[in-house]
């Protein structure tokens, strides 16, 4: 990794271990080219089998997630979509509760926006609390 001023130069696979894959967003430190309020990034890499453990309810943002490498489903109250290929993508809006599911070994990326706080999965987080 390398900053410099407001520039970054990093790794996705590296620097994601140290939020749970989520390398841009409000949850970075005032100061660091990755912090923003306007925008979240997560490079997810999940193991075959990998789920959710509870369904993101009241979402309060607009979502993109690309399929990278793998098979990822996402699940929506009334329908579910298989990403198969590499591009593959789904967006979503406010107010859609979604689950998720590796059904291969998967990488994906997510963007997400505004970048706001929210919960985490399993309790807080020290730095501050964010969706998962």
């Amino acid at each position: 990794m390398s900053a410099t001023n407001d520039v970054y130069v990093g790794n996705a696979g590296q620097d994601a271990l140290a939020d749970r894959g989520w390398i841009l967003g409000h949850f970075k430190e005032v100061g660091d080219a990755r912090h923003s309020d306007a925008v979240e990034v997560e490079w997810g890499v999940h193991p075959r089998g990998d789920e959710r453990a509870l369904w993101v309810t009241g979402e309060e943002r607009t979502a993109l997630l690309v399929l990278v490498s793998g098979r990822f489903r996402m699940d929506f109250p009334d329908r579910s979509v298989t990403l198969a290929e590499q591009g593959d993508y789904v967006v979503w809006g406010k107010g859609v509760d979604h689950s998720w599911h590796a059904e291969e070994a998967s990488v994906v990326l997510t963007v997400r926006w505004p970048s706001v706080p929210g919960y985490r999965v399993g309790g807080e987080d020290p730095r501050g609390p964010f969706r998962s």
